[in-house]
């Protein structure tokens, strides 16, 4: 398995200009996916949890895109896995690709306590507006207002991929030992264990 380390990520957030709030995004999503892998390693037997590296810089790269994409109005998921793969990192580039929409959604797997990077990445991403924890209800919100216009499809699709993000969630929580609402005070409790409590120096 080939995954960046934490400098490279940065490296490469520099190398395609990603944005100062994107960055912000970016850290902040992966703060909550290296959290929620550390939970579920605690708590899983082996080779059921996530690998924590795979999390924590698949989250840092999910958006890697989201800068030329602004500009060229591309498909951000699916440029920024291109990138990964073509710099080396085809397992990250399988996260970048799902964390819009999650193409392993897996009820069956989630009942045996089984997780993807692909996962939680997802679940992550849908937790942060910005560069706050919301719940999964204010962002389905801001989603529906700033992407769903007068287009009853997208709309619809939009509140599918959210409905499964909400199933994704209560299996994630019934492994985990604290609950949604709990996100961001575990995320900040957790900052003395975090590889990421400095990476904040390193961004914009």
């Amino acid at each position: 398995m080939q995954i960046p380390g934490i400098d490279t990520c940065i490296a490469l957030m520099n190398e395609y200009a990603m944005l100062p709030n994107i960055r912000r995004h970016s850290l902040l999503v992966a703060r909550i996916a290296e959290l929620l892998a550390f939970g579920l390693c605690e708590r899983l037997p082996p080779g059921q949890a996530p690998d924590l590296d795979l999390c924590i810089n698949g989250a840092l790269l999910h958006d890697i895109a989201k800068t030329p994409c602004l500009k060229d109005n591309c498909d951000h998921a699916a440029t920024g896995a291109d990138i990964c793969r073509q710099h080396g990192y085809p397992e990250i580039a399988e996260v970048v690709a799902c964390h819009v929409i999650l193409q392993d959604f897996s009820l069956e797997r989630y009942k045996q306590g089984m997780f993807q990077a692909q996962d939680i990445v997802y679940y992550a991403d849908k937790r942060v507006r910005h560069d706050a924890i919301v719940s999964l209800a204010e962002r389905e919100e801001y989603i529906l207002e700033n992407y769903g216009g007068d287009d009853e499809r997208v709309q619809q699709r939009i509140r599918k991929n959210f409905r499964r993000c909400g199933q994704l969630e209560e299996a994630l929580f019934r492994v985990l030992d604290f609950s949604p609402d709990q996100l961001w005070q575990k995320v900040e409790q957790h900052a003395d264990q975090s590889s990421l409590t400095d990476l904040a120096l390193d961004l914009p």
